[in-house]
């Protein structure tokens, strides 16, 4: 059961079925219904800010966007380190991320009109092509293939933090944000990282009900599914904001 999904580690699980244990436990087709309804209340927060952002010209990031950024990175934590919170803590991770994913999108929206759509339609496009690629054994799940997954998605998150880090002393990486080969390049690897932890996701899933995960664990499946959803959404913006560029 050991993986190289931050997320998920044996002595976790353990803990969750020996706490929580009954006779009804998890499924993967229930871990997807909950996604679903995750997705619903992501869109709720989005309606929510892209109503102040998109029709009333304010400023590209209100505070209801700084609050969902900020709030949606706090319950993130707090769903990892308490999984059995999830029931709880996800509908809420949604929602303040829909809060910031609805300010950002109406920005690039007024930027690139036309944009928001066609990322929205490839990030559930990708998802449903991971999951059959993934239900039908094209892409082997290995230990392997965890570790390098989860490494890879590391690499990414630190070479972002020192982009930002570099950005306070006025130090600009060129291909990260602007257009041209080397940026799309770059986004491109971005979002395939992104796109094979769909896959970690859906591995995911299927282990916890294949151990036997009592029934709450599937808003934890749903959420991890949420986190990689958010994440390859605001890629693709970014890649279709290059290629207008």
């Amino acid at each position: 059961m050991n993986s190289g999904n931050p997320m998920m580690s044996e002595r976790r699980l353990r803990t969750q079925i020996a706490q929580y244990g009954g006779s009804e436990t998890m499924t993967f087709n229930g871990a997807l219904n909950k996604t679903g309804l995750l997705f619903l209340i992501l869109l709720l927060g989005a309606s929510w800010t892209w109503a102040d952002v998109g029709w009333t010209g304010a400023p590209a990031f209100s505070g209801k966007m700084i609050i969902g950024l900020i709030g949606g990175f706090v319950f993130l934590l707090v769903t990892v380190f308490r999984m059995e919170w999830a029931r709880y803590t996800a509908p809420v991770y949604a929602f303040l991320q829909g809060m910031f994913l609805g300010g950002l999108s109406a920005y690039f929206e007024a930027m690139y009109p036309g944009v928001v759509m066609p990322a929205v339609v490839l990030t559930f496009g990708i998802m449903l092509g991971m999951l059959v690629t993934y239900r039908s054994g094209i892409i082997p799940v290995t230990q392997k293939f965890r570790i390098g997954v989860v490494a890879a998605t590391g690499g990414i998150a630190l070479f972002y933090i020192a982009a930002m880090a570099l950005g306070f002393f006025g130090i600009q990486i060129p291909f990260l944000f602007e257009g041209g080969v080397f940026g799309i390049g770059f986004s491109l690897f971005v979002i395939g990282i992104a796109a094979l932890n769909l896959v970690l996701d859906f591995d995911l899933i299927e282990r916890f009900s294949q151990a036997g995960a009592p029934k709450h664990m599937e808003w934890y499946g749903a959420f991890a599914l949420m986190v990689t959803l958010v994440w390859l959404y605001v890629e693709i913006l970014r890649l279709l904001a290059k290629t207008r560029e």
